[in-house]
């Protein structure tokens, strides 16, 4: 049996299926996942601070990180899936920089690479 109060506000949205409504679809869902899970290494929020800054061709990125160019490769990939960076054909060159979607999970602090809508409170 569910609560009274919790039967009320079911209610109000609909009942159940409101409820199931209101909850994005699956692909949402996995895109939402895709992100969080691209920003859950902190090389790949460096490189994503890095793009912040300005566009970056991959013997710099690698430089600045400090790794193998099939690591970095995997991680250029996983920020690209999640649509947060862009690669760009120049030449002999790819040349990655930040998407809008990229921008929106950081932020001018220097220390904050979550969106502004999360807080240490919660």
């Amino acid at each position: 049996m569910i609560p009274r109060p919790i039967q009320e506000e079911i209610d109000k949205c609909g009942g159940i299926p409101g409820l199931v409504g209101r909850v994005p679809n699956d692909q949402e869902l996995e895109a939402n996942a895709a992100v969080h899970s691209a920003l859950s290494d902190v090389i790949r929020i460096k490189i994503l601070w890095l793009l912040t800054i300005q566009p970056l061709c991959v013997c710099v990125i690698r430089e600045i990180i400090g790794i193998s160019d099939s690591k970095l490769s995997y991680h250029l990939s996983v920020l690209k899936k999640a649509g947060l960076i862009r690669g760009e054909q120049q030449g002999s060159w790819i040349i990655y920089s930040i998407t809008g979607k990229g921008t929106t999970y950081t932020r001018t602090s220097e220390h904050q690479t979550y969106p502004s809508y999360y807080t240490l409170a919660d």
